[in-house]
């Protein structure tokens, strides 16, 4: 199979006959063989319905319905999993994703050798200090963090070699790192392609401003995660050691004066209880990371590689 589309989806039943029909059009033109892989994240709506119609249709449609609302991420993740298609395209299911745009993103990667590409919104409809403005700031922290040059690490539509999805994990909020996972995963051929971004035709966003605090922290996580997952100590120890020593410096300093010049006082001054707390603090941290650094090489994924090929 050429494609797989995933489509994860919460109470969007007044879109999802559209944009089949305008999928199956565009993959019937360029004469690409697919399948759609709905997963609907709990809706409460009649999306479900919708899709069971769909199916009896006969519209390379395989579905797949959440008991409750678990998040995009946990979407994707199950959609992942369902892929059989050589390469992987996600799209968002309010049409504000375009499928024209999924033969230009297919030839990407079958034909041009990314193994990732992520679609840019470079004009976009939606409001400027509620999404637009957010994002902007959001995305340049994303690549000052994380070294990958994109502009719209958020966008939904993307496009993946099967082998991509099939060697990250994504949970919680991940999803919006996604090429930093697949970077780290060893993937490094990541693209980037403007896309048309329709104005919303049905409905409303499922997403408030608070996205992006989240998604802000996420960022650290996964940072964090990527960089020092397996080797923690280098990250605890590091800063427990610069504390401990700042400490270390400012407690002998006091301790020489103490002993050789006999002053008094030396504990009414804030710099010897900021001496005290940094050692202590600095001891916190190096026995965090060495904890750490046990349960890491304990996990059952310590000695885990992605192999590319083997002869």
């Amino acid at each position: 199979m050429d494609l797989s589309i995933v489509i994860p989806l919460y109470n969007e039943d007044e879109s999802l006959r559209e944009l089949t029909e305008w999928i199956h059009k565009v993959t019937t033109l360029n004469n690409l063989s697919y399948e759609i892989v709905f997963v609907d994240d709990g809706s409460n709506d009649n999306s479900w319905q919708v899709i069971k119609q769909l199916v009896e249709a006969e519209y390379n449609i395989s579905a797949i319905k959440f008991r409750r609302n678990y998040g995009k991420a946990a979407g994707l993740h199950t959609g992942f999993d369902a892929a059989k298609g050589d390469v992987v395209i996600t799209m968002d299911a309010d049409l504000q994703d375009s499928p024209d745009e999924i033969p230009e993103l297919f030839d990407m990667i079958k034909n041009q050798g990314y193994d990732l590409v992520s679609g840019w919104k470079k004009k976009r409809y939606d409001p400027i200090l509620s999404k637009n403005l957010p994002s902007k700031l959001f995305n340049f922290a994303a690549t000052v963090m994380s070294g990958i040059k994109l502009h719209d690490f958020n966008c939904g539509l993307k496009a993946y070699k099967n082998t991509v999805v099939k060697s990250i994990e994504i949970y919680g909020d991940m999803h919006r790192y996604i090429p930093i996972l697949a970077k780290n995963a060893g993937f490094k051929k990541i693209g980037e392609k403007i896309v048309i971004h329709q104005k919303r035709k049905y409905g409303v966003t499922k997403y408030g401003l608070s996205r992006f605090f989240i998604g802000f922290l996420d960022l650290i996580s996964v940072t964090f995660m990527t960089k020092f997952a397996k080797k923690p100590m280098h990250f605890f120890g590091l800063l427990g050691t610069i504390n401990f020593l700042i400490g270390f410096g400012i407690l002998s300093y006091f301790s020489i004066w103490k002993i050789f010049f006999h002053l008094h006082g030396m504990t009414d001054r804030p710099l010897f209880y900021f001496g005290l707390l940094s050692i202590l603090f600095g001891t916190q941290l190096f026995l965090t990371g060495f904890i750490s650094e046990i349960v890491s090489r304990s996990g059952s994924d310590r000695n885990t590689y992605i192999i590319e090929s083997k002869i």
